[in-house]
This record gives C-alpha cells, sequence and structure tokens, in this order.
C-alpha cells in the first residue's frame, strides 16, 4: 500500500503522521511532502516523537511536485491549506482523504505550552492515523 502525506510545509504536522503509519506497519510504503515545503522537520516534532520511541530526525520536508506523476493508493491532506490546493495527480490515486489537525508550529506561549500543544497534536495524529491504518484492511 503507497500512501502520500500532504500538508503545506511539510514540517509538523504530515511528518509525525507518516511516522506513526511507518511504526504501525514496516510494509506501508509511506511519504508526506508540502504544498509550500519550509526548510526543515520542525524540532519540537522530533521531539515530541522521539519522545514516544519513532525517530522522523532524518525526515526532510519535500515538495508535492515530485509525486506528482506517480500512483497513489491514498493521498491524504491534514491541514486545510493543503486540502484547497492539493495538485491533480497525474498517476492514479485511488483514495483522497482529509483528517484536518490544527498547526502546532503556530502555536505561541512559553516553552512548556507550547511543547504541551506539539504533544496534543501529536496524540491527535496518533489516534486518527491508528483508526486510518485500521480501517484500510477493512
Amino acid at each position: 500500500m503507497k500512501i502520500l502525506i500532504l500538508c503545506t510545509g511539510n514540517s509538523c504536522r504530515s511528518q509525525m503522521a507518516e511516522g506513526f503509519l511507518k511504526a504501525f506497519d514496516k510494509n506501508l510504503e509511506v511519504y508526506s511532502a508540502g504544498t509550500n515545503p519550509s526548510g526543515q522537520t520542525h524540532p519540537k516534532a522530533i521531539q515530541v516523537m522521539k519522545e514516544i520511541g519513532i525517530d522522523i530526525s532524518d525526515n526532510y520536508p519535500k515538495d508535492v511536485n515530485q509525486f506528482i506523476n506517480q500512483s497513489f493508493d491514498y493521498v491524504i491532506t491534514v491541514c486545510d491549506n493543503a486540502k484547497e490546493t492539493c495538485p491533480v495527480f497525474l498517476g492514479d490515486v485511488k483514495h483522497r482523504l482529509h483528517i484536518g489537525f490544527e498547526d502546532p508550529a503556530e502555536v505561541s506561549g512559553d516553552e512548556v505550552f507550547i511543547l504541551s500543544e506539539f504533544r496534543r497534536i501529536r496524540d491527535e495524529i496518533k489516534r486518527d492515523f491508528k483508526q486510518f491504518y485500521e480501517n484500510i484492511g477493512k
């Protein structure tokens, strides 16, 4: 099964979702990309994933255009902006889904609060992508 997860910057939510799906099933072919990729995976996304034993430190933001000619079983957007600007894929896409989350990179406040928001979003991503994973075989 081949899955592409799309976000705007491909620095937080899509990277965490990719990490979870790969952790759920090593046989899944999972990629993430952004409609306007940022320069790096967000350090706090790396940190909160590492806290639960998933290492995404080697991940880096990729442009969705590098995947535009490929075929996917699922293309999943995780932010509203990516949903609205999702390109037309030239390859075959069997299913398009939107599983949206708030952007933890947009949170302001002190370090403790910001990390708590990254953890909250991480846990929501885990919950929703676990449910997605359990349903794709049915």
